[in-house]
């Protein structure tokens, strides 16, 4: 059986829109989809300081979302191989359990409960910071629209991160838009370092096109533009998503200590205008 796509799912709006992406997606590359609820499991480890009708409820309520989510899925695509997995578990635990062997995590920008204002949800910001395999997060427009874009970093290894985004590309037989861009900070020009914007920009473009090339020839039917541009790289993402389908940027790699989500990809997920790809290097 092919590794399964896996998509969080609470009941919220956002994860609905999480499970409808996932559930497209699955068919597109014929893989199954996998749903997975997870709840607080203090009630079920302290059952003695727990009444039984609380624990019979929060069981009822979890099926219920379940049920309810894949019927979602069964109206969309009804030949869609379809499991469910109820866990009593911390969720990002839960979820990066259930990822390690999928082919990809699917999740809503927000879940039920904390702030209404935040971008994101505390779920989906640590598995942004932990997953190991490729995590979108799904945010503004969903739509099967727009082209795909990624986000190309020159001083990091984005094999994976363009492998991605050029399958994406070919799978929706969309353009691949490949976006780097570059700043001179203030600190430099105050010590007196000036450089010469057009020669440092040619060759920034000459490294992007050697980056690409062997991408180009692996893909030539897809049209791919290459976009270098002086601004935060934040800025040109967010920019570039407005008409995207799909933004595509790697995590940063993994260390012995804390999980940390890079600034690029921070940024890209909480301002995209729509769903995000965050691809671990």
């Amino acid at each position: 059986m092919p590794e399964s796509i896996v998509v969080g799912v609470d009941g919220s709006e956002c994860a609905d829109r999480a499970i409808d992406w996932a559930a497209d997606e699955a068919v597109r590359r014929n893989r199954p989809l996998h749903l997975v609820h997870a709840v607080d499991g203090s009630p079920y480890r302290a059952p003695l300081f727990t009444p039984p009708e609380t624990v019979e409820h929060l069981t009822r309520l979890s099926h219920r979302v379940l049920d309810e989510a894949r019927e979602r899925v069964r109206r969309r695509h009804p030949d869609l191989q379809t499991t469910t997995l109820l866990l009593a578990e911390y969720t990002p635990k839960a979820l990066m359990a259930e990822s390690e062997k999928a082919y990809e995590l699917v999740l809503g920008n927000r879940g039920h409960g904390g702030f209404a204002g935040m971008p994101l949800g505390s779920t989906s910001l640590r598995m942004a910071a932990r997953t190991t395999v490729p995590l979108v997060i799904v945010r503004g427009d969903a739509d099967d629209r727009g082209e795909v874009v990624a986000g190309l970093d020159l001083t990091k290894d984005e094999e994976t991160t363009l492998s991605y985004a050029f399958d994406a590309a070919a799978l929706h037989e969309t353009r691949l838009r490949v976006v780097h861009a570059w700043l001179i900070y203030p600190t430099y020009i105050e010590a007196g370092y000036a450089p010469d914007d057009e020669k440092v920009e040619a060759e920034i473009r000459k490294q992007v096109r050697n980056v690409i090339a062997p991408w180009r020839a692996k893909y030539p039917q897809i049209d791919v533009v290459e976009e270098v541009v002086i601004e935060h790289p934040v800025a040109a993402l967010t920019n570039a998503s407005r008409s995207a389908r799909l933004v595509v940027t790697g995590a940063p790699e993994r260390s012995w200590t804390a999980p940390r989500l890079g600034s690029i990809s921070h940024g890209a997920i909480h301002h995209a205008h729509c769903p995000v790809a965050v691809v671990p290097r």
